[in-house]
């Protein structure tokens, strides 16, 4: 089954406790690093901000909230997650939209700013999705992205252990379903490190790249503005 194929299933499974999950495995985290997601990518005042993996919306609520006057529309391949989203206080002021993250329906630089929630580990093809991604941002507009990533130094031991055995049980506890959250814990295990995405957002046409890992360094926010 092509990877598409399959995490499509899985979000489209997991919709109804992705938030929950979501809070439980980070002990809260994941609503702060989606604020700060939304800080970072600053648009102008009247801007355009796509949020990609929307999911249910976590980010692209934050940055509603954050940047009232600005346009805000929420992108996810997964229908099921949108109507989870869009049930959420403030949902109002996002546009939702059901679209492939590799082909977006939007033209040209048509962004002021662009974030996205665990997307590029989920992908066939990490390169087409930033090159997508730098397609529909302005030239001088910043990419944010919120990731998970596979844990470095002392404690790498300890934290794949974590992965590989504390995630799937809590699938199993909180929702019912290790299968899911086995395919999550393998994925972020096997993922770029922050060093390796950098260097790929540089070949794709970003510059002033940084980022700050959270959470023990199994999550990352990074950075970066499109060149000319």
């Amino acid at each position: 089954m092509p990877k598409h194929a399959e995490v499509h299933g899985i979000f489209e499974k997991i919709a109804g406790y992705y938030d929950r999950m979501n809070t439980v495995m980070t002990l809260g985290g994941h609503a702060r690093w989606c604020r700060e997601v939304a800080a970072r990518a600053a648009p102008p005042p009247g801007g355009r901000l796509l949020d990609l993996a929307t999911g249910t919306g976590a980010i692209a609520l934050a940055a509603a909230r954050r940047y009232p006057a600005a346009t805000v529309t929420g992108v996810d391949f997964s229908e099921r997650m949108l109507l989870h989203a869009k049930t959420k206080p403030g949902a109002h002021a996002v546009h939702w939209l059901q679209a492939d993250a590799t082909r977006l329906p939007f033209d040209n630089e048509s962004f002021d700013a662009v974030t996205e929630g665990y997307l590029l580990r989920n992908t066939d093809n990490l390169a087409e999705a930033l090159h997508e991604q730098r397609r529909v941002l302005r030239t001088g507009g910043r990419l944010v992205i919120l990731e998970t990533c596979p844990p470095t130094g002392p404690l790498e031991p300890l934290l794949d252990w974590a992965l590989r055995t504390i995630v799937p049980l809590l699938g199993r506890l909180v929702s019912g379903d290790r299968t899911s959250y086995t395919y999550l814990e393998s994925s972020t295990r096997t993922f770029d490190s922050p060093r390796r995405l950098a260097i790929l957002l540089s070949h794709t046409g970003f510059h002033d790249i940084g980022w700050t890992r959270k959470f023990f360094g199994t999550n990352v926010i990074l950075w970066a503005t499109k060149a000319q």
